[in-house]
């Protein structure tokens, strides 16, 4: 049995649309330090084919994939 569900760090399933908390300060590769603090809000959140990662804009960062072991659902 294959499990295709998107969850966040606390098991709660994650859909298209959704927004998301950050539970974890992240260093964002490539993009000239800069570091997304924990707590930072993230809306609008797209689900990619791999259920492990989702994709997000940030303030700052356009097209950033983040790992759903760092985020809870808001």
């Amino acid at each position: 049995m294959t499990d295709d569900v998107t969850k966040d760090s606390n098991g709660n399933i994650l859909a298209d649309g959704d927004s998301v908390t950050l539970i974890k300060d992240l260093k964002v590769k490539g993009s000239g330090g800069v570091t997304l603090k924990r707590g930072t809000l993230v809306k609008n959140i797209r689900l990619t084919g791999d259920t492990d990662e989702i994709e997000a804009n940030v303030d700052k960062v356009r097209g950033l994939v983040l790992r759903t072991e760092f985020v809870k659902k808001a």
